[in-house]
């Protein structure tokens, strides 16, 4: 047994669970690898949380930061202005050809969402006939929008949201996700998918009261908890059409998904609607700084301005000089590199020898995603979809062995896929910058693991009782 370190014997630092016993120290990081403090490295297959799309250690990004550093760090958001965020808001908005024409800068995802709600309650607020009854939300099965409350009442993912439910708001319902692997029915073609799943939005709208509902929320690919769940054609544009039939938003969640992951700088590129408004965060800056941003349809955008309302929305680091600066240079440099063409093309293969490694394995129930971000979900009877009890930590114990000396591979291990509570699943998402070489070596590693994980599983319990 290693010996417990003095930083493992006495942290003060608090934890999920308190203490962060038997998880690696890590001390150094460089391009797709992490330096751990008892000597291993471990191969970073998911960019931290789908963060690190520049890997570690990008120069240019560390220059951008020195330098800014050296002429200003802070200034408040409500009394100064700065260079470095105007162009970082100007940067964005042209990524959209000025779909989007507002940019509003902050620190983390889970605040981006917050932002977004408050931003649709304020347009319905300021509209020449004021809309204030528009207070409800309808979200998707399976989400997850973050750890605050506002957005955890948008979330599904029941392990991180029942210990609050008693503080968050009530004003948000929810319908079923787009996951063709558990939603769709045999025999359904995407299209009879598509229509149906909008057809149940369009009947929620209705049993609330389409009055009533201020937006519609969801995850254009879905993240950590339904396990990069993808959309299947025409799917968002039957959606965005219900909402403009009542009169609601269509707010995008593309924290994890977007800004490059899934093969275009915005996920909604690929599926043919234009959200009116969108969240944005982890790729934004590439882990270098804590970053996130809410961009803002044009057409709201004129409608605030034409009735002169303000947004009464503030927080101490808004437009953080440091976080701009950051996060200009990564997108900077994936537009230089042409990054995006390449997670296309390395995703794509990506995509196929995971399939190939895993999905003949008895337990490999789907392998699903887009560009550089996939899940592989696992499954105790695979014929019937049966997901393992959560009892026996299947995800977890996936992340432990990754992490363990001989395998060194980091893998995002996440729990609930079915319903909230059980199923077992893990996500593949490196930096825009592997090369065909490293995902062979990803999924040499990833298919070690579940091959070992998966045999000790059986040796343990008796799979065909489950």
């Amino acid at each position: 047994m290693a010996p417990v370190t003095e930083l493992e014997r006495s942290s003060s630092l608090l934890y999920k669970d308190f203490e962060q016993h038997g998880v690696p120290a890590i001390v150094s990081a460089s391009g797709i690898y992490l330096g751990t403090q008892d000597g291993r490295t471990i191969l970073d297959a998911t960019s931290g949380a789908a963060v690190a799309c520049l890997g570690y250690g990008n120069p240019d990004v560390q220059k951008a930061m020195v330098d800014q550093m050296m002429h200003l760090c802070y200034c408040h958001p409500g009394f100064y202005k700065t260079q470095v965020a105007e162009d970082l808001a100007d940067f964005l908005v042209a990524t959209t050809n000025g779909v989007m024409s507002k940019a509003l800068l902050c620190g983390s995802g889970s605040e981006a969402v917050e932002v977004a709600l408050k931003l649709a309650k304020t347009y319905f607020e300021h509209l020449p006939e004021p809309q204030p009854e528009r207070t409800r939300f309808i979200a998707r099965a399976g989400a997850w929008h973050g750890a605050t409350l506002g957005a955890l009442t948008l979330g599904d993912f029941r392990g991180r949201k029942d210990p609050f439910v008693s503080l968050l708001s009530q004003n948000c319902s929810r319908v079923s996700a787009c996951s063709s692997y558990r939603g769709a029915r045999a025999g359904e073609s995407d299209s009879e998918y598509a229509q149906r799943l909008a057809q149940e939005l369009d009947d929620e709208f209705r049993r609330i009261g389409p009055h009533r509902v201020c937006a519609f929320v969801a995850e254009t690919v879905g993240g950590s908890a339904s396990g990069c769940a993808v959309p299947v054609p025409g799917y968002f544009a039957a959606v965005k059409a219900v909402c403009e039939r009542h009169g609601a938003l269509l707010i995008l969640d593309e924290v994890m998904c977007g800004m490059g992951r899934t093969g275009t700088l915005h996920a909604w590129e690929q599926e043919g609607v234009e959200p009116d408004i969108q969240a944005v965060g982890k790729g934004l800056g590439g882990g270098y700084v804590p970053v996130s941003a809410v961009l803002v349809h044009d057409g709201l955008v004129r409608s605030l301005r034409r009735h002169g309302h303000a947004f009464a929305h503030g927080q101490t680091y808004m437009a953080h000089p440091l976080a701009a600066a950051a996060a200009l240079r990564t997108q900077q440099v994936v537009q230089q590199q042409r990054l995006v063409p390449h997670v296309r093309d390395v995703g794509a293969y990506l995509g196929r020898r995971l399939r190939d490694a895993l999905l003949p394995h008895p337990n490999v129930g789907d392998v699903r995603g887009r560009g550089l971000f996939w899940a592989v979900e696992l499954v105790a009877d695979k014929q019937k979809k049966t997901p393992f009890p959560s009892k026996l930590g299947v995800s977890g114990r996936l992340h432990a062995r990754g992490m363990s000396k001989g395998y060194e591979v980091a893998l995002f291990a996440a729990n609930g896929t079915c319903d909230g509570y059980v199923g077992d699943h893990f996500l593949i998402c490196p930096p825009y910058v592997v090369s065909r070489k490293d995902v062979d070596e990803i999924v040499y590693r990833v298919a070690l693991v579940v091959q070992d994980t998966m045999a000790e599983v059986a040796t343990q319990y008796s799979l065909k009782d489950i």
